[in-house]
């Protein structure tokens, strides 16, 4: 199937992943969607997967989770920690059959929108999800432990209200919330986008 080996949707190529450009360096992105994955992959599966033969080339992973259903969405994001490692990943993954649960989907690797690992720290970090369990928040590499940490949730996710802007219904000025997260990876001073 062409569309699986090319690793993304032949409609768009704004995701598609193209190698030889990645190895002549033309090619600056770092984020990329695993696709296909059965429902039944944890993160801890995935990850050992990928640590497999990628240890320490990534600095943020996000498997979203169905939390009524307790099973993934199906896709995950992995930053790499630099260009020269999405050849590989590629290599690994793309058309290829997951090894559990006897599952028949194919894995596609294609670009994600959000790129970086700031730029996904600053999506994410207000998240509600990251009220959820520990075990279904985003994984970052703490540059100072040098270890994978969960994401930390934010003190308080950004109120709905907040980005409606600046008054309220009733004409008064609205309290700016300014997003600060608590300690931990992707903890910064710093307001989200927008906010």
């Amino acid at each position: 199937d062409e569309c699986v080996l090319r690793g993304g949707d032949l409609n768009n190529t704004t995701f598609h992943i193209d190698i030889p450009k990645i190895e002549r360096g033309e090619d600056p992105r770092t984020t990329v969607m695993i696709k296909n994955i059965p429902n039944k992959y944890t993160q801890r599966n995935l990850l050992e997967l990928i640590d497999a033969n990628h240890i320490g080339a990534y600095d943020f992973f996000y498997l979203p989770i169905d939390f009524k259903n307790k099973c993934n969405l199906g896709y995950a994001f992995i930053n790499l920690k630099s260009p020269g490692h999405i050849p590989g990943i590629f290599r690994d993954f793309a058309g290829k059959r997951w090894e559990r649960f006897n599952s028949e989907k194919v894995c596609v690797v294609s670009y994600a929108r959000i790129q970086g690992k700031q730029s996904l720290i600053q999506h994410f970090r207000s998240s509600r999800l990251l009220l959820k369990h520990e075990k279904y928040r985003p994984v970052v590499f703490n540059d100072d432990t040098g270890k994978h940490e969960m994401m930390q949730a934010c003190a308080s996710p950004r109120p709905p209200s907040a980005v409606a802007g600046p008054f309220t219904a009733a004409g008064g000025l609205r309290a700016k919330h300014d997003g600060a997260c608590v300690a931990g990876p992707g903890a910064t001073d710093e307001p989200p986008a927008g906010g």
